[in-house]
């Protein structure tokens, strides 16, 4: 074998060689990123979740906002991404507790009583107007004693929540999407989507409650939002005494 014919085989052999070292590296690192979202999500291989679906409060029979089912469709593929499996119900068809199952709930307490009961439960420091009537409250959140008003189009707001319940180390968080209109909802997912990474390094398998404000979305729809704090203490507190005027916010 001449020297020239060596070193051609040996250059392809060590190609070779760097190349699955590579391709090894790779599907390590891959499978570690896979196993951080599934342990942040609660949705191991093959586990099953609950998609709570709310209504469109403006109509008068069963329906779901189209920006809700955007929303809907930007969870799903989380839980595919996920390997794992879900089953959507509607808002009034849910009866059974949590913490059993990883369950992401979409809507305002007011077209989801699956979420006003979460957020009786586990969020006693909010209060959402649900009031129909049109007013400059209406859909207002108050978070402790600060009140977020909602500017239609302009200037919303978009509770994103990951709650444990208890203190049980296996228990499936419950994901909360609360927003003011629905573009909100929307909104929440997809910031999840883009930021669970750092989220759960910054969280970990934690609590938390973020408030978001979506920005001009009649202009930009759910594309710009900002995080205006963790309220993750002040969410999870009692309300102040009505002796308290809230502090009300507007851009």
């Amino acid at each position: 074998m001449s020297d020239d014919l060596r070193n051609i085989i040996l250059g392809l052999v060590a190609a070779g060689i760097s190349a699955g070292i590579g391709w090894l590296a790779r599907t390590a690192l891959w499978k570690r990123k896979l196993r951080r979202k599934q342990a942040f999500f609660g949705l191991p291989e093959n586990a099953e979740s609950l998609l709570v679906v709310n209504r469109d409060p403006a109509t008068s029979e069963p329906a779901v906002h189209r920006f809700d089912v955007f929303a809907l469709l930007e969870l799903a593929a989380l839980i595919k991404d996920c390997g794992a499996h879900l089953q959507m119900v509607t808002q009034d068809n849910v009866q059974q507790g949590f913490g059993e199952r990883t369950e992401f709930c979409v809507g305002g307490p007011g077209s989801n009583r699956r979420m006003l009961a979460h957020m009786t439960a586990m969020l006693p420091g909010v209060r959402v107007n649900i009031d129909p009537e049109p007013g400059p409250e209406r859909g207002a959140f108050q978070i402790g004693s600060e009140r977020y008003r909602l500017e239609s189009g302009v200037t919303e707001y978009v509770l994103l929540a990951r709650l444990t319940a208890g203190e049980r180390r296996e228990a499936r968080p419950v994901f909360l999407f609360c927003g003011q209109r629905a573009i909100t909802n929307q909104a929440a997912t997809r910031y999840l989507a883009r930021n669970h990474e750092r989220l759960a390094r910054k969280h970990g398998a934690n609590s938390f409650v973020l408030l978001l404000k979506v920005v001009n979305s009649q202009a930009y729809g759910p594309d710009v939002v900002e995080l205006v704090a963790d309220v993750t203490r002040t969410a999870q507190a009692p309300l102040p005494t009505p002796s308290e005027t809230p502090r009300s916010h507007r851009a």
